[in-house]
């Protein structure tokens, strides 16, 4: 049998925070520590792509400001991680690069949907519209040497337009592949996908190495969205340390696959993945004190039981 070797993406400080009621009211300063410490942690427990922030409009995403302070922090206090990790930032527009840029960012992701309810409601524009605006951005994203990649929400189905055709998923994806991104990130927005829809989207895709998967619990599919991926030759699957995280456009999308339930399934079933699940846990029980939050990963749920006993 094949050894499986996932790749786990850590989105939890910006998908995951992003829509945290009680961060946003921190000062920008003790801001950027709270996130340097949470990002640098995760990278410690060896995850090697860490999503640091992004670079959207503070009114509203106020969670998300001080990105490039936690980018600095991040280059000043820990170059041996700057230089071995992959520190993700979202940029949405031209605007959003160029202050990627000045903060050094290496590696920069964009989003679109397969739903035009869903970004008109996100970004002002339908997706025809969104993808002809990120081609420009992509292009000097790579003119710069940036490492780009792709996120598409709403595969699965769309909270305001309701079911959403495969093959929209597989348009969208090869639109940004052919405009620069080197890597895609299928988007379960809302928590919808059963095993039986991951695999009706993914046959349409004949190579998967470019192709990862995001899959939010709101149903309590993800971890079996995620199996079913895996065994249609996945390797790269998005994760929220803690559980962290939806989506603040899209209604009911609540909670990422947690990052500790993802390992506990992996490592149990044989598969690799270099990421110490102790350290994760511990990375994540520090941002839930810090931030007085109790964390929905059922793992780490369990974990906390047994470190009392």
């Amino acid at each position: 049998m094949e050894e499986v070797k996932l790749r786990v993406v850590e989105v939890g400080p910006r998908d995951g925070l992003q829509n945290e009621p009680r961060i946003k009211a921190l000062p920008q300063e003790e801001l950027a520590e709270v996130r340097f410490r949470f990002v640098t942690s995760l990278a410690d427990a060896g995850l090697k792509d860490v999503e640091a922030g992004a670079f959207v409009r503070a009114d509203r995403v106020p969670q998300m400001a001080a990105t490039d302070r936690v980018l600095r922090l991040i280059q000043e206090r820990r170059p041996d991680l700057w230089k071995t990790h992959r520190f993700w930032v979202l940029v949405p527009n031209a605007k959003g690069l160029e202050l990627a840029l000045a903060a050094g960012a290496r590696h920069v992701s964009v989003f679109t949907a397969t739903s035009d309810a869903f970004n008109e409601r996100n970004v002002g524009m339908t997706v025809k519209d969104s993808l002809r605006a990120l081609e420009p951005v992509m292009r000097e994203a790579v003119r710069a040497r940036l490492k780009v990649r792709g996120y598409v929400s709403t595969v699965w189905g769309c909270p305001y337009s309701g079911a959403v055709s495969p093959q929209k998923a597989r348009s969208v994806a090869g639109k940004l592949l052919d405009s620069g991104a080197e890597e895609i990130s299928l988007g379960d927005t809302v928590g919808i996908a059963t095993p039986n829809k991951v695999r009706a989207v993914l046959r349409l895709f004949h190579g998967k190495k470019k192709l990862a998967v995001h899959f939010h619990d709101t149903r309590g599919t993800a971890i079996a969205n995620c199996l079913e991926a895996v065994q249609h030759g996945i390797r790269v699957v998005d994760s929220s340390a803690g559980g962290l995280g939806g989506c603040p456009y899209a209604v009911g999308a609540s909670g990422n696959l947690a990052t500790e339930d993802l390992l506990y399934m992996a490592h149990g079933m044989g598969f690799r993945t270099g990421v110490d699940l102790e350290k994760v846990c511990l990375a994540s029980e520090r941002l839930a004190r810090d931030l007085e939050v109790t964390l929905p990963s059922r793992y780490h749920k369990a974990w906390k039981g047994m470190r009392r006993e």
